[in-house]
């Protein structure tokens, strides 16, 4: 079923076209235009506010929360959201332009599965296929009687607005791109096994220019840092690199701040689990899991 994106549907809206002059945007829409099976492409350019700290690539947040838009707006219903989203990246992705498009593969009235491409060119010029998410769109129903939550409340903190100096980000990862365009927040530093590292995070700049982020769409761009935010190798020494990242959502997402509560797990044949955890202001929202691909350096 061809995906036709509708501007200021969904959570929030969603402008089409981006206004003249400079921004902060990490992306800025270029052009939207419809294939011909219906399919609509948006085309954005990319700033180094997307930046990873792995290389000049870009990182897994913004790549998410591009492709988590486009979901959102394609086909959107009153009464519904996305209740489960998974990014599965399938490459390095250049910091240059990229184009996404959305279509609903499993129409429904009280349940629907979105997918989403998101494209990057090739050496020859010609679009390929870079990172690919499939999102589970289900209907609403008043549960505020029966609603609990497994994971225990992490609380907003009040001085959540001073940037942590506690951080101590890794003399290897760059102090620019996206580490850059998120606040951290970090409240607990885990070390033992069973005990996850907590942070809130805020992203600083709007994910396309001119575009307040719909509260997933602002969630889906920052939970990518659970990762490192959930760490326990030293990257000094080692990688691990996420290829996928995936959301679930018992809950709607809310407000500016999300709070991590991750943890990672490394097995004995090079392959990890970033698992953990997320928060909003008025308690747990969701789950996020990663798998990674972990590597000596040299």
């Amino acid at each position: 079923m061809p995906g036709r994106l509708t501007p200021g549907a969904g959570e929030g809206a969603h402008p089409m076209t981006h206004p003249a002059g400079g921004g902060d945007g990490l992306y800025v829409l270029l052009k939207t235009e419809d294939g011909p099976d219906g399919t609509t492409y948006e085309t954005f350019s990319s700033s180094h506010g997307v930046a990873s700290a792995w290389g000049p690539i870009q990182h897994g947040g913004p790549l998410s929360g591009l492709l988590t838009r486009a979901m959102e707006q394609c086909a959107p219903r009153e009464g519904t959201r996305l209740s489960r989203v998974t990014v599965e990246i399938l490459g390095p992705v250049p910091i240059d332009e990229v184009r996404v498009s959305a279509r609903v593969v499993r129409p429904g009235r009280r349940v629907e599965l979105v997918n989403a491409v998101l494209e990057a060119r090739d050496p020859a010029g010609a679009w390929r296929p870079a990172a690919t998410a499939a999102a589970w769109r289900l209907a609403n129903q008043p549960t505020h009687d029966v609603s609990r939550h497994a994971d225990p409340v992490v609380a907003l903190p009040d001085d959540v607005g001073v940037v942590d100096t506690g951080l101590h980000l890794p003399d290897v990862w760059p102090r620019a791109g996206f580490i850059s365009s998120v606040h951290w927040h970090i409240t607990d530093h885990g070390t033992d096994p069973g005990t996850p590292t907590t942070a809130w995070l805020k992203l600083l700049r709007p994910l396309v220019e001119g575009e307040e982020p719909t509260p997933t769409v602002r969630l889906m761009t920052v939970v990518d840092v659970a990762n490192g935010v959930g760490a326990r190798l030293d990257p000094m020494t080692h990688t691990f690199l996420n290829t996928d990242v995936s959301v679930h959502l018992h809950a709607p997402p809310s407000g500016e701040w999300t709070g991590i509560r991750a943890e990672t797990s490394v097995g004995p044949d090079g392959i990890g689990l970033s698992a953990g955890s997320l928060h909003g202001a008025d308690g747990p929202v969701g789950r996020i899991a990663q798998t990674l691909l972990v590597e000596r350096h040299g």
